[in-house]
């Protein structure tokens, strides 16, 4: 046992958790440790006014825990905003493993991450995430109800990658009318960064319309499954940010649009899958705004997921799922809409709106 423990002094100037930049009024973080599994894991639930905490679980190999407190706590709260825009009755959480998942992760493991997660009687619910599986999902649900996502055979609605891409299309196809005068993506050509389960069904959707897809990603492999599957075309050049393209869709970790990147970008839209594009939000979005760039929301277009494992929860079809996800067309132009108006970005527009919604939801359930 380690008996060099921080004394309390020590602590308070750290600030460690009340501190962090992305704390925004969180209710909640647990952090859940167990020595014989190796489990180190932060479950971070951020607003639960409209419902039920229901967010992913990310494994992910950080370079040290405050990145990983950092990412669950910008995680979970992007959770609040998505259900709220999307109209769901559900809160904010989300769930981080440090570890690599390939690695690292074992069958133990995740049973003792489903304990800990039981142990909040449903007040979080997760699901599938960057370095979890819908295996791992039926294997949480063996130890707490408070899973979603679990596979078809056990009453799941399996994978939700390709909704939340359907999602991620309405998206960019509504971007696309706002800012070209049509929703028509043939002849458009789109940088898909990242090409994993909703990389690659969003690169099917844009294909399949006619639209020229210029794909990046860590994995050679992947990028080259991508050419042979849909005809896609690994872009070749030293700077993805620079490139001449038309859209810009990051579909994989988040922070893309950075001080580094955000006045190089040559793309007239961004509308991606990944969380948290803006490294800064008010920042990052402002300059976009100047700068002419249409950006859809990222909470907003990749809310197809949470759409899909909420029917889990409300019993409703993936058709219903598919037609619910594609209302996110819809939203995304009003949002268009309503940053225009107010003369503001498009990231505070969505927050606003999913703000108030939240606020009424929280007078309604005080007047109770």
């Amino acid at each position: 046992m380690n008996l060099e423990i921080t004394n309390a002094a020590e602590l308070k100037k750290m600030d460690p958790v009340f501190g962090q930049l992305s704390f925004d009024n969180h209710e909640q973080i647990v952090f859940c440790h167990d020595k014989y599994t190796g489990l180190k894991a932060i479950i971070g639930i951020h607003n639960t006014v409209m419902g039920p905490a229901l967010g992913g679980t990310r494994m992910w190999k950080y370079n040290n825990e405050w990145e990983a407190l950092n990412d669950v706590l910008r995680l979970s709260r992007g959770m609040t905003y998505k259900s709220a825009i999307t109209g769901l009755n559900l809160g904010g959480g989300k769930a981080v493993i440090i570890g690599d998942s390939k690695a690292d992760k074992t069958p133990e493991m995740i049973t003792k991450f489903g304990e800990y997660v039981n142990s909040l009687s449903g007040k979080y619910i997760t699901a599938e995430d960057v370095g979890t599986t819908t295996e791992d999902m039926d294997r949480i649900h063996e130890v707490t109800p408070y899973v979603t996502g679990i596979s078809e055979g056990k009453g799941g609605s399996g994978n939700p990658s390709p909704v939340t891409a359907y999602g991620v299309y309405m998206g960019m196809k509504a971007a696309a009318n706002y800012k070209f005068g049509s929703e028509n993506l043939a002849g458009k050509s789109v940088l898909v960064q990242g090409t994993g389960h909703v990389g690659e069904t969003l690169i099917s959707y844009l294909r399949k319309e006619g639209a020229e897809v210029f794909v990046t990603d860590i994995h050679r492999e992947k990028m080259e499954n991508m050419v042979s599957k849909y005809g896609a075309k690994i872009f070749e050049g030293n700077d993805i940010y620079t490139a001449n393209v038309d859209i810009y869709s990051p579909c994989a970790l988040g922070a893309t649009i950075n001080d580094d990147t955000v006045n190089k970008i040559q793309a007239k839209v961004i509308a991606g899958a990944a969380n948290n594009q803006l490294a800064v939000e008010a920042v990052h979005g402002k300059i976009l705004r100047e700068r002419g760039i249409a950006y859809a929301p990222d909470f907003l277009i990749n809310a197809g997921g949470i759409i899909n494992v909420y029917g889990e929860i409300m019993k409703y079809s993936i058709d219903e799922a598919m037609r619910r996800t594609e209302n996110i067309y819809n939203t995304t132009l009003e949002i268009f809409k309503h940053a225009d108006s107010k003369n503001i970005t498009t990231q505070l527009a969505a927050m606003q709106i999913a703000e108030e919604r939240i606020e009424k939801r929280r007078k309604e359930n005080a007047a109770k």
